[in-house]
């Protein structure tokens, strides 16, 4: 596995950013052949591609950092993208920088030129975890032509509910600025950040990402998961979900993120 860390200018983000690109290489392990580089190894026709998003506090080195996914990533033969995007529950925050476009319009191109990727939509994807597991099915419902999957650990899915909670309100320590990512939050239910109505309009428009959902039985967004779930269960929505014991917490992140990824690849 070959990790790349690459310094470009973002025209989004008006920036200098550091982005982590892993690309599936041959291993030591390997025997290298003709019909092992065909299936794991075709750069030509293009790799995987995941887009692996962080939580909140977290930036482009997060997965780098506290889990194995370059382990998990080169035993399937799929590329990684990673980049920061600050607090910003990945949106064109109102203060100026825009990830959202920066998510969907710049990387990607980025990526594609670059990097050994797939232009196909059936072999892209996105995930994340938290506030990044929020933004995986934000900017999958958003960009359904973008993205073939789109999974979710941990996710503060239900993000007006989460906002009218008395939890986010009175925590002292919330590191988000709303009116900064969303505009007036007293608004989000059915607005083009809340997930259900994005999901709707999918549906109506004919393109749907498949949906994928995994949170710990101890996680403090366990009950707005289940939430979540009842209401997209309700609406026929292709999701797969699961729950485990476990937290908000990188042991059940590290855990899932190789099951996600063998979803990604069925």
């Amino acid at each position: 596995m070959a990790l790349m860390e690459t310094h470009y200018y973002s025209f989004s983000l008006g920036s200098n950013i550091t982005l982590n690109v892993f690309v599936p290489t041959p291993g030591s392990s390997e025997e290298i052949t003709q019909i092992n580089h065909t299936q794991k190894y075709d750069y030509e026709a293009g790799l995987p591609v995941l887009y692996l998003l962080h939580g909140a506090y977290g930036d482009a080195f997060s997965w780098v950092r506290y889990s194995n996914i370059d382990r998990y990533a080169q035993e399937r033969g799929m590329v990684v993208v990673m980049a920061s995007a600050e607090n910003s529950f990945y949106q064109d925050l109102k203060s100026g920088k825009k990830y959202k476009t920066f998510f969907t319009e710049e990387l990607p191109v980025f990526i594609q030129s670059v990097f050994p990727v797939t232009k196909d939509r059936e072999k892209t994807y996105i995930a994340g975890f938290s506030m990044g597991g929020y933004g995986a099915w934000y900017l999958g419902l958003s960009r359904p032509d973008l993205y073939a999957k789109a999974a979710s650990m941990s996710g503060a899915l239900d993000i007006a509910g989460l906002y009218e909670s008395a939890t986010i309100q009175e925590n002292e320590n919330n590191p988000f600025s709303w009116e900064d990512s969303f505009g007036d939050p007293k608004k989000l239910s059915g607005s083009k950040y809340d997930l259900f109505a994005l999901y709707d309009q999918d549906v109506k428009g004919g393109c749907v990402p498949k949906l994928y959902q995994a949170v710990g039985t101890e996680d403090f967004l366990y009950q707005s998961n289940l939430h979540v779930k009842e209401v997209l269960e309700a609406k026929h929505a292709d999701l797969i979900y699961k729950e485990d014991k476990g937290g908000h917490d990188w042991n059940f992140w590290d855990k899932y993120i190789q099951d996600i990824l063998d979803w990604l690849l069925q």
